[in-house]
Parts: structure tokens; C-alpha cells; sequence
């Protein structure tokens, strides 16, 4: 089954940027049916880069096969806290393999998840720490994962100098996004900016520094308001450039500028 995801922002659809989903699980099997006809809406509407974050180790072989199936796309391994009944200690293991043999652009997608049901915050924390380990291992940044946890992840962070990465999704207040930055970290945000409810979200995104920001789809989940209900993808990344631009009253050239350079900077990226 196809999908149509018309631009309708004449600015954005006639403009030149180039711009990177800094998150996006373009693996799921939801793009089975039209994984093609999906990269090739992505590029038209701008976005030439994705960042492919894995969650488990039996899904690593899969996102390695589609990030060298479509040019523009970059992996992350790493082991996601909502699948921890999944996880082994062996996979620490593995990782650490998959990392030296295959040079992802970053560790990820992990973190903490303490808004699902009954949370082993333990084995949660285990595991975040020992990937934390291996970024700093390796200098790599990271892609976290922090739900109903951004504190927790903060003092985490403290105890691992030099590690820098990127809190996706961002979720929390401005004070903690602050004290973040102050740690080498950014934050991205993807389509809950769009949402007219979403206001103390809107009002972070209208103040942070933009060298602190990049743009994300988390597709195939998080659509924006305009695709509320349908599968996301990232040829949607240009309605959340647009709400970037929108609240900060800026030009949507700056904005994607400035994100794109963010996350060629973070990732290590050459600029195309």
C-alpha cells in the first residue's frame, strides 16, 4: 500500500536545503510494502540524510542491509530500554563487536524508559551504562532514549566526561535541556512540536540555542498534527523544520542550515 505526503509549503518545496532525519527507524517493517517509494519521497522533500538508531540485536543484521541499500542512510546500534526483556548481557558483548566491525555513526538507540509499566530501573540503568561505556570506548555519540526519566539520565551522564550525543524526542524543561548542553549534549525534536497543545514543548524549542537543535521524524512513529493517526515517515521532516521556523520566527533556510550542521557535526558527518 502507498502513501501520499504532498509538501504544501510552497517555500519548502521549491527550496534547495538539504536536510538530516537525525532519527528515524526506517528499518520497520511498515516500509516493507514501499520502502523505495518512501526514500525517494524523503529525497524529494529534502531530506538527502537519515540516522537509522536500532533498538535490539537481532534487528543489527537488518538495519545494516537497509543503510547499505540507500545511499544517505547511517546506522546506530544499540540495545533500547522498552525491549530489556530482550536484552542479554551477552549482547554488551556484541555490541562492542558490531561497533569495531561495521563503524556506526553513533551508539544507540538507549537510555531510560520509566514510563512503562512496572519499570526494572536496574536492569534499565545496567544496560544504559554499559553503552555509555562503550561510546566513551570508542568516541562515539550516542542517541538516548529518556522518558519520564531526563533527570535520571542527567546524573548519568555527569559520571561519564567527554561522552556527547543527543536526547531525541526531547521531553523535558528547559532548565534540564540547559544543563544538558552545558554537558556537550543536543537535543532533537520531531512532529509533538506541531501540536497547538504541546505549549511548554513549543516554548522550549522557541528559546534554545540552535546550535543545540536537530530535527527528527522518529518515524515510523510521532507523525505530525497534519498526519495524525497515519504512519510517519521522513519526507515529513519539513513540517517540523517549518514549526521550528515558525516558533523561533526565523528564516526556514537558517533553520535547516543550522540543523543540518548540528547533525554532521554530532554524527561526523561530511557535509554533501
Amino acid at each position: 500500500m502507498g502513501y501520499t505526503l504532498p509538501i504544501k509549503s510552497k517555500q519548502y518545496r521549491d527550496s534547495r536545503m538539504q536536510l538530516i532525519d537525525s532519527h528515524c527507524h526506517f528499518d520497520d517493517s511498515c516500509f516493507d510494502s514501499d520502502r523505495e517509494a518512501a526514500y525517494q519521497r524523503a529525497l524529494g522533500a529534502g531530506v538527502k540524510r537519515q540516522i537509522v538508531p536500532s533498538i535490539k540485536s537481532d534487528w543489527w543484521p537488518r538495519v545494516r542491509q537497509i543503510c547499505g541499500q540507500y545511499q544517505g542512510l547511517h546506522a546506530a546500534y544499540g540495545l533500547h530500554p522498552m525491549f530489556l526483556s530482550e536484552h542479554r548481557q551477552r549482547d554488551i558483548i556484541a555490541l562492542e563487536n558490531w561497533i569495531q566491525n561495521e563503524s556506526p555513526v553513533a551508539i544507540g538507540e538507549c537510555g531510560l524508559d520509566f514510563f512503562i509499566a512496572h519499570p526494572d530501573r536496574e536492569g534499565q540503568q545496567r544496560f544504559f551504562e554499559a553503552q555509555l561505556e562503550l561510546a566513551q570506548k570508542y568516541n562515539l555519540p550516542i542517541i538516548i532514549h529518556a522518558r519520564r526519566a531526563v533527570e535520571e539520565v542527567i546524573n548519568t551522564l555527569r559520571r561519564y566526561p567527554g561522552i556527547r550525543g543527543v536526547l531525541h524526542s526531547f521531553s523535558g524543561s528547559e532548565q534540564q535541556a540547559r544543563r544538558l548542553i552545558e554537558l556537550g549534549f543536543l537535543m532533537s525534536f520531531g512532529g509533538p512540536i506541531t501540536y497547538l497543545r504541546a505549549k511548554r514543548l513549543r516554548q522550549l524549542v522557541s528559546v534554545l540555542p540552535l546550535e543545540a537543535i536537530m530535527l527528527e521524524t522518529d518515524s515510523p512513529d510521532q507523525p505530525d498534527t497534519e498526519n495524525r493517526g497515519k504512519r510517519n515517515e521522513p519526507a515529513r521532516l519539513g513540517r517540523v523544520l517549518e514549526a521550528v521556523s515558525t516558533l523561533r520566527q526565523a528564516p526556514l533556510e537558517e533553520i535547516a542550515e543550522a540543523t543540518t550542521r548540528n547533525a554532521q557535526k554530532l554524527f561526523g558527518l561530511t557535509a554533501t
